[in-house]
């Protein structure tokens, strides 16, 4: 889809579709009032008639408009006018979108960045009408042989300019190129994570990871299983022992900022599929487990959408990635493995593998000497209980660090909430027969697997995304989510305009 900005009244503009906001119960926006006043009274006839009340995200298609340019006029409800929050306004823009796929309009333009929501300026609203209407007309298509054609026919977007001047012109359409990269990373991402597993194996991560290096010019380094090996990655290899894929250690690295600048290192957990080992999991839902990649699409989709924004920062991407599966060399209860860091864990549930991948990864990142280090990870069933679909879980050693991420989920929309990480969860570590268990058992399960990871971390400030529960749904709109790209380019795009805190 392209996407556009630009000044102008509603009532004079060619287009297949004019969208425009209706209050409950009836109050129109300045635009639908234009509108209105270049046919007449006619839209308010068709609210007299009882015809749309106005209710957040209900829409309804006007045709041949009298007095205007356009072939259609949609209305959307934007609820009452005191309660307009970001929820509301989100849902307003879906139904929006939803509302022009019924129709056949291939261009349109929206006369609703210009509404007030509380705390939020025109960059917030244009950002979430961008990645909203990416979000609306994705379609997971690439495996099928007969392509559903029932989708939206939308390929251009017009924006109407909240302001006039060109200052804010400016920052509007500055907003709008980088939703539009936040987007296509978000895009990235799902499609990995929908991608069939026999296909997105760690060979084919490393892949992507290339292409992305080659089509923003950034350096790529793929590990093997001899290189992991040398490095004494015990923890890592142990998960791949009962696969026939190579695992693979991928390294992207985007130096956008200035030389002397320490990087921020993302680490995504990157199991291409989990049967949980010979811890095997239940038969139920177990093709979902193709998306325990997902924190490793994040990666790749976040490093992708700020190559494309050119961001003034130096930011490498760590997968650690390949399968996890029951063959008769596979990892069993009992085993004793040593880490990269020389601390050695005692695997007691084959099926918390993605920390034995990250741990490494995590050990790995020090060479980077980084600023910061967060990593992103599918990792407890357990994060779901607790904060279900809604939040991704946070965990962190700095304070500072957690703050900002949870500032960059408020913008973004796209929510986390932290969970402690005290010392007193430790002691559900604890192993007669190594340094460290690799489970801490049912209770606080969330927060003992990220006590694991810490272990890993004590030369650099850290983060930990629980992302179990938002990084795809299950059911009827089963696919990824996508998330947290638009969390973590918002945090990345926050610290280039801030400066770079912690050198």
């Amino acid at each position: 889809m392209k996407f556009s900005i630009k000044k102008g009244n509603p009532e004079k503009q060619r287009s297949s579709c004019i969208v425009v906001g209706v209050f409950e119960p009836g109050e129109l926006t300045p635009p639908a009032g234009a509108m209105n006043k270049a046919a007449k009274g006619y839209i308010d006839n068709i609210l007299g008639r009882g015809d749309f009340d106005g209710k957040a995200g209900s829409t309804l298609v006007l045709h041949n408009v009298p007095g205007t340019q356009c072939e259609r006029l949609l209305l959307v409800g934007l609820g009452k006018e005191t309660k307009l929050d970001d929820k509301i306004y989100r849902d307003v823009i879906r139904g929006a979108f939803q509302g022009l796929s019924k129709t056949g309009a291939e261009d349109a333009m929206l006369f609703l960045t210009d509404i007030p929501v509380e705390n939020r300026n025109a960059a917030w609203k244009i950002s979430q009408t961008v990645i909203l209407a990416q979000e609306n007309g994705y379609r997971f298509n690439r495996l099928k042989t007969k392509i559903d054609e029932t989708g939206s026919r939308l390929r251009k977007l017009v924006l109407a300019a909240s302001s006039l001047d060109h200052e804010s012109v400016a920052a509007q359409e500055s907003a709008l190129q980088q939703a539009f990269a936040i987007s296509e990373g978000i895009d990235l991402a799902k499609d990995l994570g929908n991608l069939a597993p026999n296909i997105c194996t760690p060979a084919y991560l490393a892949k992507q990871a290339v292409t992305i290096a080659k089509n923003h010019k950034l350096k790529v380094t793929v590990l093997e299983q001899r290189d992991m090996e040398k490095l004494g990655m015990g923890a890592l290899l142990a998960v791949a022992q009962g696969s026939r894929q190579p695992a693979k250690l991928i390294s992207l690295e985007y130096w956008g900022g200035a030389k002397k600048e320490k990087p921020v290192v993302l680490v995504g957990k990157g199991i291409t599929f989990d049967t949980g080992g010979i811890s095997l999991k239940p038969a139920a839902e177990m093709d979902e487990m193709k998306y325990d990649m997902c924190g490793a699409a994040s990666v790749l989709g976040t490093i992708a959408a700020i190559a494309q924004m050119r961001l003034a920062i130096n930011v490498v991407g760590i997968i650690p990635t390949t399968e996890n599966m029951p063959g008769g060399n596979a990892t069993k209860p009992g085993d004793v493995v040593t880490s990269m860091s020389g601390q050695t864990i005692e695997i007691l549930n084959t099926d918390a593998e993605g920390r034995l991948i990250l741990c490494d990864a995590l050990a790995y990142a020090q060479r980077y000497e980084p600023q910061v280090v967060i990593d992103i990870a599918t990792l407890t069933g357990a994060c779901v209980i607790a904060l279900g679909h809604v939040a991704s879980g946070l965990l962190s050693n700095d304070d500072e660090l957690a703050e900002e991420l949870l500032l960059a989920s408020r913008q973004a929309s796209d929510p986390a909430w932290r969970l402690p990480l005290w010392d007193d969860y430790q002691e559900q570590l604890k192993s007669n027969f190594a340094d460290m268990a690799n489970i801490g058992g049912r209770a606080a399960g969330t927060i003992t697997a990220a006590c694991f990871l810490s272990r890993f971390t004590g030369k650099y400030r850290w983060a930990h995304l629980d992302i179990a529960g938002t990084a795809w749904k299950s059911g009827k709109e089963k696919g990824a989510t996508g998330r947290p790209v638009p969390l973590l380019t918002q945090f990345l795009i926050t610290r280039t305009k801030e400066g770079n805190r912690h050198p």
